[in-house]
């Protein structure tokens, strides 16, 4: 079976491709801007991204698909109102050269040390979307809206509260334990408490960030846990939290009841994961540690297990989301098609909008359905890859 053949065959289990795709990107980009220490992971965050772009590119919106003009959204007014009515696109590409500079002067005059930080590597990625952003095309413009959100979101949650606690604090290389303290580490320890593990959570000497203590089963010794920074998984929960306000943003028109559920629904679901992550890295301490192992079995958690929970838990809730909340479809432009996608019935394999006898189909031999408009813009089944030629000529069909 060619490379095609394989496409037209995951193409026909589009919900399912787009959870693939959704999976690989996040996991992709949470390897590349915060990698598990010492393991061969760091080196599959391109790959994996380039997977995701490639499953969206060739199974989720195929080429034979149409890409109408977006309709306004909730990010294009929002970025309309940020740029002053759209005059101040012009000064994004200038905008991005100054953030570039900005990054890498900070790094030779303010840093201890040259080398790129997680941060760095989020301040240069915003920069180069603000100098292409106008390059995308406009029938691109609510991926391009997307992507620019994301990391407009990914700096004010990562990168923005760091720098200011940095100046208020008058020292450029403390690391900044807020987010530890507050939300992190006394959650952590009553999870442990109600599970039966005692421990205590308390400031460490010599450094800003809590340290939880507890004695393992198997070891006379207590230990202490440091929860810096960049082991408290925030960087996991920025991630998700700026790519769903982006998506929730470029989906809705409106900030509707239902839209409010939907995103603090993400929002705290994140925040569960992230203190799970913790709960589970201390238990696997706890239980399984012994004088031979010397705490290496929690170091081994402490690599893999926020990587692991992390898309565990993006699969459980982009497959619930897919699955009982569908996204809602904007108004459309005007002179096209006003019908919503029916949860039953047949609906059309290019545009998934419902099929009803008041808009004329076709029918292809393999059993796929499209409007007739849809058809016209196409230039081959979606499922089985017959030409435009052949499903025109098959009689249209009222459903």
């Amino acid at each position: 079976m060619g490379i095609m053949r394989w496409v037209a065959v995951l193409q026909r289990h589009r919900r399912a491709m787009i959870l693939a795709a959704l999976m690989s990107t996040f996991a992709g980009t949470a390897l590349v801007l915060n990698p598990p220490e010492r393991t061969f992971l760091a080196w599959l965050g391109i790959p994996l991204v380039a997977g995701g772009a490639a499953m969206f590119v060739w199974i989720v919106w195929p080429a034979g698909m149409r890409f109408p003009e977006a309709p306004p959204s909730l990010a294009s007014r929002i970025i309309r109102w940020a740029t002053w009515n759209g005059r101040l696109l012009r000064l994004f590409p200038m905008l991005g050269v100054v953030i570039l500079a900005a990054d890498l002067l900070y790094n030779l005059k303010l840093s201890a040390t040259p080398a790129l930080q997680t941060e760095d590597t989020i301040a240069i990625l915003a920069a180069s979307v603000l100098i292409g952003y106008s390059l995308a095309p406009p029938r691109f413009s609510r991926e391009r809206d997307f992507v620019l959100l994301f990391f407009v979101w990914l700096n004010a949650i990562l990168v923005v509260p760091l720098l200011i606690a940095r100046i208020y604090y008058a020292d450029f290389e403390a690391s900044v334990d807020v987010y530890s303290w507050v939300a992190l580490a006394p959650q952590t320890g009553a999870v442990l408490s109600l599970l039966g593990v005692a421990n205590s959570v308390h400031a460490v000497a010599g450094s800003t960030a809590p340290g939880l203590t507890y004695t393992p089963q198997r070891l006379s010794i207590q230990v202490t846990v440091v929860i810096t920074t960049a082991c408290s998984g925030i960087y996991s929960f920025g991630i998700f939290a700026s790519a769903f306000l982006a998506f929730v943003l470029t989906e809705y028109q409106r900030m509707s009841r239902r839209v409010w559920m939907l995103l603090g629904l993400g929002l705290l679901t994140a925040y569960v994961a992230n203190v799970l992550r913790m709960v589970v890295i201390v238990l696997t301490g706890f239980y399984t540690d012994s004088a031979e192992t010397d705490l290496q079995n929690m170091l081994i958690a402490h690599s893999y297990a926020g990587w692991i929970i992390f898309l565990a838990w993006l699969a459980l809730f982009w497959s619930v989301i897919l699955k009982f909340l569908p996204i809602e479809k904007p108004t459309q432009a005007k002179g096209t098609s006003t019908n919503k996608p029916s949860h039953r019935g047949i609906r059309c394999t290019s545009c998934h909008g419902a099929l009803t006898p008041a808009i004329s189909a076709t029918r292809c031999a393999c059993g796929a359905y499209y409007h007739t408009e849809c058809v016209q813009a196409a230039e081959h089944c979606l499922q089985c890859e017959r030409p435009v030629r052949a499903l025109s000529a098959t009689a249209s069909q009222g459903l």
